[in-house]
């Protein structure tokens, strides 16, 4: 329970990681705030966290909508009191050739993994700043971030974007008390990886499910990352014991990319 009565916020809760994310700061003691486009999923993950015995609230928006995540955070205080860690977890994938990529397709992408992420940035460090106090910034970035892969080209510039917005926002807002740090999954069993898949049979010829094979062969660990890998370290984030961490993305990868 090493965060024990604080309150957090995680975006793209309604599934996914961001759904076991937001399931492991409850277990831990936190009380969650879930923004989603999806109402009704992020409904249903509320009744999760409340049969643990933890508050949780929901709160519907686009994170690209940067008046929408100031009106979440707002929304997260006055509902449980308080404010403390925020998730930037929400982002989509994007499988394209980079000589097809259309400019509608990368307007898309950069709005929420980009500048989703930045309006989280933004508005949690108003809030804490607001409030006097400390406060916790975690962003998803990806293995993404630290190597570009052939088809997934834009959406790696975007993680690669967010670890840039995580350094700079540590550094200046370190002396608030405030630490930004940022975490890099690998191959994680969702259904964002079902949709790379179909998308890399598309784009290659080659049958549905060998890329995931693929790079699932590839992880040293031998297997297949699940979500609450993922969650435990970003718990970790939002805990104490990472309280001289800040500027950081490290992979959460099982072994596949080394850096």
């Amino acid at each position: 329970m090493a965060i024990n009565g604080k309150v957090a916020l995680v975006t793209g809760a309604g599934q996914g990681i961001g759904r076991a994310i937001a399931l492991r700061l409850a277990k831990d003691g936190a009380n969650i705030a879930l923004v989603d486009l999806k109402d009704d999923k992020i409904k249903a993950v509320a009744e999760e966290i409340t049969a643990l015995g933890r508050k949780a609230v929901t709160f519907t928006a686009d994170v690209s909508d940067r008046d929408a995540i100031f009106a979440a955070v707002d929304f997260a205080e006055k509902e449980l009191n308080g404010f403390d860690v925020i998730v930037n977890n929400a982002g989509i994938s994007q499988v394209n050739p980079i000589l097809k990529v259309s400019p509608e397709e990368v307007d898309k992408i950069f709005k929420i993994n980009v500048q989703g992420t930045l309006w989280g940035i933004q508005a949690a460090a108003e809030k804490f700043k607001a409030r006097q106090q400390k406060g916790k910034i975690i962003n998803a970035a990806s293995i993404a971030g630290h190597e570009g892969f052939a088809l997934l080209g834009v959406y790696s510039s975007t993680k690669f974007a967010v670890r840039a917005l995580t350094q700079a926002a540590a550094k200046e807002l370190a002396s608030s008390g405030i630490t930004v740090n940022a975490y890099c999954p690998g191959v994680v069993g969702t259904d964002m990886w079902v949709d790379i898949d179909k998308r890399m049979s598309e784009e290659t010829g080659a049958p549905i499910g060998e890329t995931y094979d693929k790079y699932v062969g590839g992880i040293a660990l031998g297997r297949a990352e699940t979500p609450d890998d993922v969650a435990s370290f970003v718990s970790y984030l939002a805990g104490p014991d990472s309280d001289y961490m800040t500027g950081q993305a490290p992979l959460i990868d099982g072994g596949l990319v080394y850096r």
